[in-house]
């Protein structure tokens, strides 16, 4: 049956309908391509589909004709929907919004950009999201079809609890939740750990700011992380699971969520998997929006129905964790690796990235960046080859400053780090780190003292506040960035952030104030200049810090036009038409408009 809708004898038309697809207009579109083929009575196959990563794009097309390519079209609206199918009816392409086209069947064709040729996705490789975009996620049918469950049935009849774990790791896969520990440890620990119960556990709980690889991966195919657990279950010994997902992700929830019903009604969770003797479940757990209750200990206790703070980690999770039984934490990403594994074997995925660091990763590329979007590489692609390949460069004609990898605990990396590659070791070097995948690129408008302090009072909300070095440690971090970014700097503060950034570092309980001076530490080592100038010459090189920036008319190139006078709020521009203006301080309140609005770069800031 899979088959029958995955490839069809008939037409197929897919819509991007991901939670980046329905904010675009996804829906509108769907009801308007169903509707068309229902009152023409075409007999053609209408489906959702999920995220293929060009978020900035959607709403996305596909339609595809038995024989030939399928071709995708990008920022369709209902009207252009309607236009696509009639040309697509009379056998033509419209080329206007044509992306590109895919070619399952090696049909060549010289005319139409193949997707795979495109720049965004020419250097790419899909594992984690091999699936996403190409499937209907609703249907556990078409996931079969692509293969899926074959590894749990392939690893129930070849493989012993241990012949998985050494597969897993020899493929040297490592978490992608940020801690990068060896997925195959962790799994023996888990194994070897006396308890009266074990558990598997999915971190979904994705609360980065930019990031959402958890989120696109459980809309576009709930079932590879539904096989990966159970066969991560299968080698430790699970007795139970939970798929722990922030509340902030309804779509995710709901695909999830349809996708445990439609495994329990095959038979693939419940008793006796497949004939196997193995029995096992899975239940969701919605999580507040702690960012902390990323941290493993965190969300265990979360899980229990307690507050959502870490514990001191003498005793690891893996031997005493979700109500004291040994349990085995990692997020989906790592979870989606899983059955790829197997599948092809330890080899092929260890053939893939770097040394130290095996496979690809999901990175959410978003900021100043001219194709933002989800993006899979190998480990060790150059920060270059993904922002000015497949991210395009800096929109908007602007010039590169930084990007900031790992979440709001990552480092801020200048252009001088643009051929670093993108792996655990290179990245941990460099004063950042992976963590889940977030890639935050920053154009010269960017103030990096601003950008520290931004991280740091989000770092300071969420916080738990259990242990006095995280909570006073970041705190002390923020209130001395604002006072710099205030024009208030004192000398000596530099010296007093990187004093403070160590100690929260050696002294906090978890990860989260282990990690939470990097953006003061990478921005302090690689953009020393910009702080002193705050402080020093009470001047934002970048024009943010509105207490450190004032503004003015240049005579020479003020024409008249009256443009400033018409945008400013509160009247604080004087001068008549085609005569000189002229920008009265006191009454400025530093809102930017009359520097926008400007085409003769006449004011200054």
């Amino acid at each position: 049956m899979g088959r029958k809708t995955l490839r069809p004898d008939c037409i197929k038309i897919m819509v991007g309908a991901a939670t980046c697809g329905l904010a675009a207009g996804a829906e509108e579109v769907y009801t308007t391509v169903r509707d068309y083929v229902r009152s023409r009575r075409l007999g053609m196959l209408v489906r959702k589909t999920a995220c293929i990563g060009l978020c900035q794009r959607e709403p996305l097309l596909y339609m595809q004709k038995p024989g030939r390519p399928t071709f995708i079209f990008a920022e369709v609206k209902p009207n252009v929907a309607t236009k696509i199918l009639d040309k697509f009816l009379d056998g033509s392409i419209d080329e206007k919004h044509l992306l590109g086209c895919i070619d399952p069947n090696g049909i060549t064709t010289t005319k139409f950009p193949l997707l795979d040729n495109i720049d965004f996705y020419s250097m790419q490789k899909k594992v984690a999201m091999r699936n996403c975009g190409l499937i209907d996620p609703d249907s556990i049918e078409e996931y079969i079809a692509t293969g899926g469950y074959l590894s749990l049935y392939k690893v129930f009849k070849r493989f012993k609890p241990e012949e998985v774990i050494r597969e897993i790791t020899d493929s040297g896969l490592r978490g992608r939740g940020g801690g990068g520990f060896m997925t195959g440890w962790k799994w023996e620990s888990c194994r070897e750990a006396p308890g009266d119960a074990k558990y598997i556990i999915c971190n979904a709980d994705e609360g980065d700011p930019g990031a959402y690889m958890d989120r696109s991966i459980l809309e576009g195919d709930p079932h590879s992380v539904i096989e990966g657990m159970l066969i991560g279950s299968y080698a430790i010994g699970g007795t139970g699971g939970f798929i722990y997902v922030r509340n902030e992700y309804p779509r995710a929830i709901e695909k999830i969520s349809r996708a445990i019903k439609r495994a329990e009604k095959y038979g693939l969770l419940g008793d006796d998997i497949m004939g196997s003797g193995f029995s096992f479940d899975i239940e969701i757990n919605r999580g507040g929006g702690a960012f902390v209750c990323g941290e493993s200990t965190a969300l265990m206790a979360s899980l229990e129905g307690r507050a959502g703070e870490p514990r001191a980690k003498y005793i690891h999770t893996v031997e005493s964790g979700l109500w004291g039984q040994p349990s085995d934490l990692n997020n989906v990403e790592t979870w989606a690796n899983v059955p790829y594994i197997i599948e092809n074997g330890a080899a092929r995925f260890a053939s893939i990235g770097t040394e130290h660091s095996k496979g690809t990763k999901v990175f959410s590329l978003v900021g100043d960046v001219a194709n933002a979007g989800l993006i899979e590489v190998p480990m060790g692609v150059t920060l270059r080859d993904i922002i000015f390949k497949i991210g395009g460069g800096i929109r908007d004609g602007k010039n590169f400053k930084a990007v900031q990898t790992g979440g709001p605990s990552g480092g801020c990396l200048p252009e001088s780090c643009l051929d670093l590659p993108v792996d655990f070791q290179h990245l941990t070097e460099a004063g950042s780190m992976m963590g889940s995948g977030g890639m935050i690129v920053m154009s010269d408008d960017a103030c990096m003292v601003d950008v520290a302090r931004y991280f740091m009072d989000f770092l300071m909300e969420e916080s738990c506040g259990k242990c006095v070095p995280c909570r006073e440690g970041i705190r002390n971090l923020s209130v001395i960035l604002d006072r710099i970014c205030a024009g208030e700097g004192r000398q000596g503060d530099i010296e007093l952030l990187e004093e403070l950034s160590q100690w929260t570092i050696d002294a906090s309980l978890c990860a989260l104030g282990g990690s939470a001076p990097n953006p003061v530490l990478s921005t302090i080592r690689y953009f020393h200049d910009e702080y002193r100038a705050h402080i020093e010459d009470r001047n934002c090189p970048a024009g943010v810090c509105k207490a450190l920036i004032t503004y003015s008319i240049d005579e020479a190139a003020c024409t008249g036009c009256h443009a400033c006078c018409k945008a400013c709020p509160v009247s604080a521009i004087s001068g008549k038409p085609k005569e000189i203006h002229a920008i009265d301080t006191d009454k400025c309140i530093k809102c930017d408009a009359c520097y926008e609005v400007c085409t003769f770069n006449a004011v200054k800031r």
